[in-house]
């Protein structure tokens, strides 16, 4: 074994409104890595102070560092806080080309890398033999088909609920801007304000995207694909798109971990 085979790795997911950072102890076995430890902070402010907690007793020169961002210039604030922690600090920032995955799309660079990451992730979760769809509760709601051979092969977006929040308020001019930003408790469907039909529009509407999407996704197949649920609000809403949905808190940082195995191997 080498020396990077048995360094920790932090996995750094850089997202729209947050920023995900997990602690991995080196790989034991084939089985989804699980973080030691893990921080979720937001975008903006970045509090380089608060991302600090993670290393505890340890130095940041003592893990491999691998950094995946769906946000270009918060990515550039993180790395530059990473490699200001110590000299000769490794840190990597992800890309489509280093996944152990096969992505069978045209433009395989242009998929959002935390949606490929979810599906490295699966394809360590999922039953052999059975497909998988990966429902991500992010800034945007992703919903994604991996093959039974464990291809990636895309998936649906659309937008998440203060995103489509501030769209009507924006778009219109008397609706107000609706503070709901997560989908953690399901309003009564029948709202007897505007404010209050807005948030059954924008809670039932997005349940129901994703039942039918995870219902569309799963048509054709001999067998029912394993369906893993993420995301910030993901315990709330696990349980409304059936009883075979598995919520994992660390998909995607688990990915980024599985990633980094793959290329020390």
């Amino acid at each position: 074994m080498g020396e990077t085979d048995s360094q920790p790795l932090v996995a750094v997911d850089v997202g729209n409104s947050r920023v995900k950072l997990g602690w991995f102890d080196p790989p034991t076995g084939d089985s989804l890595p699980i973080p030691a430890r893990m921080l979720d902070l937001d975008v903006d402010p970045w509090d380089p102070q608060g991302a600090e907690q993670l290393l505890g007793e340890h130095t940041a020169g003592e893990a491999m560092w691998l950094v995946a961002s769906v946000n270009r210039a918060a990515s550039a604030s993180v790395v530059a806080w990473i490699e200001s922690l110590a000299s000769g600090v490794a840190c990597q920032e992800i890309t489509a080309g280093n996944l152990p995955i096969s992505v069978e799309l045209e433009a395989p660079e242009r998929v959002g890398i935390d949606r490929l990451l979810g599906a490295v992730a699966a394809n360590r979760l999922r039953d052999a033999g059975r497909p998988a769809i990966v429902v991500d509760l992010g800034s945007a709601i992703v919903v994604d088909l991996v093959t039974a051979e464990g291809a990636f092969v895309g998936g649906a977006i659309f937008p998440g609920i203060a995103m489509a929040a501030r769209a009507l308020h924006e778009q219109t001019d008397l609706l107000p801007l609706d503070p709901t930003s997560q989908l953690d408790a399901p309003p009564p469907a029948l709202g007897t304000s505007t404010t209050a039909a807005i948030q059954s529009g924008l809670y039932w509407g997005a349940v129901g995207a994703m039942r039918e999407l995870v219902a569309q996704l799963s048509d054709g197949f001999d067998a029912d694909p394993n369906v893993f649920l993420t995301g910030g609000a993901a315990p709330a809403v696990a349980h409304l798109l059936g009883d075979q949905v598995s919520y994992v808190p660390h998909l995607v940082l688990a990915g980024i971990a599985v990633a980094g195995a793959a290329h020390r191997s």
